[in-house]
């Protein structure tokens, strides 16, 4: 699934007003935190994660692993925080107005 770059924009919107659903500790991508992904992925759909690794290049490896285990499609990246999308097999009606692809 790829966005388009206004799909991009209105979910940057949305996810403003965000707070992050999971954070990445020290740990890293343990079981438990991967459930947790999937568990916020199937219930929101759209939701922000906290990377708290100090290095930008680990940061953006811990990134890129998380959307490739989740199926995910990684929206924008602000510093430690990252937003993802994956659709849901039951849209979430705040999303349903976008444009499905």
């Amino acid at each position: 699934m790829s966005l388009s770059p206004e799909q991009r924009r209105e979910y940057r919107a949305i996810a403003h007003h965000l707070k992050p659903f999971v954070m990445v500790g020290d740990k890293g991508l343990s079981e438990g935190l991967q459930q947790e992904l999937e568990r916020a992925l199937d219930d929101h759909e759209l939701i922000k994660v906290k990377v708290a690794s100090p290095d930008r290049d680990e940061r953006r490896a811990a990134i890129d692993a998380i959307c490739e285990d989740t199926g995910a499609e990684l929206v924008q990246v602000i510093g430690k925080v990252a937003v993802l999308l994956r659709r849901a097999a039951k849209p979430n009606p705040k999303l349903s107005n976008l444009t499905r692809t």
